[in-house]
């Protein structure tokens, strides 16, 4: 195991040094908030999609844009835009991220501002050195849940913010993740865009240790947690290095995110979901992983390999590690880990598919 955590640490200083593809990040990755790519497309009115115009093109928009400064004052959404029936951005001034950040909404059949019902809600986070549009752009979503009668949740957070409130030398503030999704969107999607309490939390990679973590660190606002290929115990032998390392690779204070593993053990332990994994009890959870670097069944014929890969047994030592802890605890769960299989999203795809019947369940949709 020893020699299989220093070669996943050679592949995140690979991955941060910018050598591995955007959407093969492992499930942490260092650094601070940034956009994966630009989104111009924001500073452009989009064509109505019944406009009947064959030739019509967008025109030049003014307005905030997202990643610029926040406004002073409370979170508030600045600017909205509709790229089709379902689907609508929205743009938040966040106070606990400091800047203009998008989320995007896939809408229920039905769905109005002004209906007296509101919807559950399903929560999808996206991986490191990624962004809010990757569930979108890199999967079949929009399809799979045109029939869900719940609001389909992606926000933004940031290529490597890693779901968590920085300690940033235990001055705390920006950049706080954790408070942005838990609280600022949460709550805007209550008072305005008719979201219920009924909520659900599913994400891969970084993505994946986010939901876990977001529904131990906040019991009863989740009612399923889905984890595909995550790292869910931070503070196993060699996690904490290869973490740090990692930012340390991109020339960040390694203990921004989280303080000293060993004089800030109080911060660690409060972001490691295995030692969160009491307030788990009632959540329904589903956890998998592949359990090698090696190609699998949903891998072309041929792919090369990649240093990527290396997060799937990460992320599969510290699955079953939070899975013995839960069998501890009593709390069911299902963990499934399916050998060979590369850290790409076509098994995110057939692990969040999987688990799709538990997640409708979950919601009552």
């Amino acid at each position: 195991m020893r020699g299989m955590l220093a070669l996943a640490t050679t592949t995140l200083l690979l991955l941060v040094s910018g050598t591995a593809s955007a959407h093969a990040a492992p499930a942490l990755t260092p650094a601070h908030a940034g956009p994966a790519h630009a989104d111009p497309d924001w500073s452009l009115v989009p064509d109505h999609p019944t406009d009947p115009r064959p030739t019509a093109k967008p025109t030049k928009a003014a307005g905030p844009l997202p990643w610029q400064p926040a406004l002073p004052g409370p979170a508030r959404v600045v600017r909205e835009r509709r790229l089709d029936p379902r689907t609508l951005d929205v743009l938040i001034s966040s106070r606990a991220v400091g800047r203009m950040l998008p989320v995007r909404l896939l809408l229920p059949r039905g769905w109005s501002r002004s209906a007296k019902r509101t919807w559950p809600v399903l929560y999808l986070l996206h991986g490191g050195a990624d962004d809010y549009t990757s569930w979108t752009r890199m999967t079949d979503v929009t399809k799979l849940t045109a029939a869900l009668d719940a609001i389909v949740v992606m926000p933004e957070a940031g290529r490597a913010g890693n779901y968590s409130d920085w300690h940033n030398g235990g001055r705390g503030g920006a950049p706080a993740w954790e408070t942005f999704h838990t609280d600022e969107v949460r709550r805007l999607l209550e008072l305005g865009y008719r979201a219920g309490t009924r909520r659900a939390v599913a994400g891969l990679s970084m993505g994946a240790y986010g939901a876990v973590k977001y529904a131990a660190r906040h019991p009863g606002m989740f009612r399923f947690a889905g984890a595909y290929s995550g790292i869910l115990a931070t503070r196993l032998p060699g996690i904490p290095a290869l973490i740090m390392n990692a930012q340390a690779s991109e020339k960040q204070d390694p203990t921004a995110l989280w303080g000293d593993p060993r004089r800030d053990k109080r911060v660690w332990a409060a972001n490691d979901p295995m030692a969160l994994a009491g307030n788990l009890r009632g959540v329904r959870l589903y956890l998998s992983s592949g359990t090698n670097s090696f190609n699998g069944p949903l891998d072309k014929p041929g792919s090369p390999w990649h240093p990527a890969h290396l997060g799937e047994p990460v992320s599969a030592y510290t699955g079953k590690a939070l899975s013995e802890r839960l069998k501890r605890l009593g709390i069911p769960h299902t963990l499934h880990l399916y050998g060979n299989g590369t850290h790409t999203w076509p098994y995110w795809i057939r692990e969040f598919k999987t688990s799709y019947p538990m997640i409708r369940a979950a919601l009552g949709a």
